[in-house]
């Protein structure tokens, strides 16, 4: 597995760096392999530590943020997590994982879904306008993303609210 890891406004210690890659290959690595992408993004917020982890492997993401007071705790929860997504959904991306990800027995009892229930199906015409204004748009319906014809490449993008309060925008990458 190939680990990255970055830290915001702070310092990345040796020993967490040896600590994360010891952990993320001892109990992610039977589930990816060498050929995934690990990331983790180290950052303090409010005398606590977040910890960004993501996995991309198969063209599948697998994304957790955890916070805690010691970044050790704080990394072990984003790995649970992701693992108890994996386990969530392990009929759907058992066929993206490695061949020997589940030959395992878990100890926790895994939730099945068959499928995924689409309740709804919403019908509407995209108009050209710029990020700021889908923002102020999103802002206006009071929704926390917004979907729109970006006017300057054509593209449908997405606008939405992070939990920090901040936007993000998603656009098709077409390389």
């Amino acid at each position: 597995m190939k680990i990255t890891i970055a830290a915001k406004k702070m310092q990345v210690p040796q020993n967490f760096t040896e600590y994360a890659e010891s952990k993320l290959d001892a109990k992610l690595g039977k589930f990816f392999g060498d050929e995934a992408d690990a990331k983790i993004v180290m950052s303090e917020v409010k005398n606590q530590i977040v910890i960004e982890l993501t996995v991309k492997y198969n063209s599948i993401i697998y994304r957790a943020e955890r916070s805690a007071v010691d970044k050790n705790a704080a990394l072990d929860d984003a790995i649970d997590k992701i693992i108890r997504q994996i386990r969530k959904n392990k009929t759907k991306v058992e066929k993206k994982l490695k061949d020997s990800a589940f030959k395992q027995s878990f100890t926790e009892p895994v939730e099945e879904i068959a499928h995924y229930d689409v309740i709804k199906e919403k019908k509407f015409k995209l108009r050209p306008m710029d990020t700021e204004e889908a923002v102020l748009q999103m802002n206006l319906l009071g929704h926390t993303f917004f979907m729109f014809l970006n006017a300057k490449t054509g593209a449908v993008n997405v606008v939405y609210k992070r939990a920090d309060g901040t936007y993000g925008l998603l656009s098709p990458d077409n390389n």
